[in-house]
């Protein structure tokens, strides 16, 4: 298996944005390769605690090392939708349960030695298993799904997760493919994608959009996407910062809109006097999205397509 290097995207702007109480508790929606979690460590005092999750076999034993060496820190082997899980951790005192947490981040990206190890089967660039799933120790692969899928089906994931245009004539090469024998590596999934392809964007593989709709699919990434934005509110105390980095446009969507109704509170019919307190506000949006540097661009192009948002709980 070959390693890769991690970089850890908009890393000193997400821990600025998030850390606001160096003794605070704090979660790591996504552990990866612990990039994130190293800095929020560092700034952090000797009474602060950092919890972190990961549906990564492999990132989670990486947790366990550094879990080892700092005890202020601790990982979960699960989705980042269970965050209530974190109230139950041995690092946190009863107050501290009964407290609110000081911040949440959630990477939403796939870590570089997801994409770049063939054996995980995300990346069209390296051909290996079709599989694609975050935690691969569970649940059905790509090659599952995309051998079973009705037509239909495969149209509506182009379609929706992945803004293909062309997803019926896409659909209909798998359909045709896997008649002929089963689709079972990346390198085939792709070619039949790409000649399926009429037309696409410049400096993209035809495959790309794909891709990107297939993994959402197979580990439900929108969904729990969906969830853990209103838990991850819910676990915060007053003051406390909801920090996102997407990597589509989907995903920023989704955060953007949630922001955006949560500080607007609710909604009355026009005419109606309404005070502050009837809006019941949650959130406060703290500045506009933030994207990486140029610095950080030239270093890690894969930080090119990264958004930041933060707000604060009111």
């Amino acid at each position: 298996m070959t390693m890769t290097t991690h970089f850890s995207v908009l890393l000193k702007e997400s821990v600025a944005g998030l850390v606001t109480d160096p003794n605070g508790v704090y979660i790591d929606g996504t552990f990866g390769r612990g990039g994130h979690s190293r800095a929020i460590l560092a700034a952090l005092a000797e009474g602060g605690r950092l919890i972190a999750f990961d549906k990564d076999p492999e990132a989670v034993a990486e947790g366990e090392r550094l879990a080892a060496e700092d005890p202020r820190f601790a990982i979960i082997h699960g989705s980042f939708v269970n965050l209530d899980r974190a109230r139950e951790s041995v690092l946190l005192t009863s107050e501290q349960r009964q407290q609110g947490f000081s911040g949440v981040l959630l990477d939403l990206g796939v870590s570089s030695p997801q994409l770049d190890v063939a054996e995980r089967g995300f990346s069209f660039l390296n051909d290996g298993p079709l599989d694609m799933r975050m935690n691969n120790a569970a649940g059905p692969t790509a090659a599952d799904w995309v051998n079973s899928a009705e037509e239909d089906e495969i149209v509506f994931v182009l379609r929706e997760y992945g803004e293909e245009k062309f997803a019926r004539r896409m659909a209909r090469a798998v359909l045709a493919a896997r008649e002929l024998a089963p689709i079972t590596t990346t390198a085939q999934f792709a070619k039949i994608i790409s000649e399926a392809n009429p037309r696409w964007e410049k400096g993209k593989n035809p495959a790309t959009r794909a891709f990107q709709a297939v993994r959402i699919h197979i580990n439900q990434e929108l969904d729990d996407l969906k969830l853990v934005l209103a838990e991850g509110l819910s676990l915060l105390g007053v003051g406390g910062r909801l920090v996102v980095i997407s990597f589509h446009s989907l995903e920023d969507r989704l955060v953007k809109r949630f922001f955006r109704d949560q500080a607007r509170g609710k909604q009355f019919p026009a005419g109606i006097p309404v005070t502050e307190d009837m809006l019941d506000r949650t959130l406060k949006c703290l500045g506009k999205s933030i994207k990486a540097g140029p610095e950080e661009l030239r270093e890690n192009n894969r930080s090119r397509s990264a958004v930041m948002r933060i707000a604060e709980k009111l």
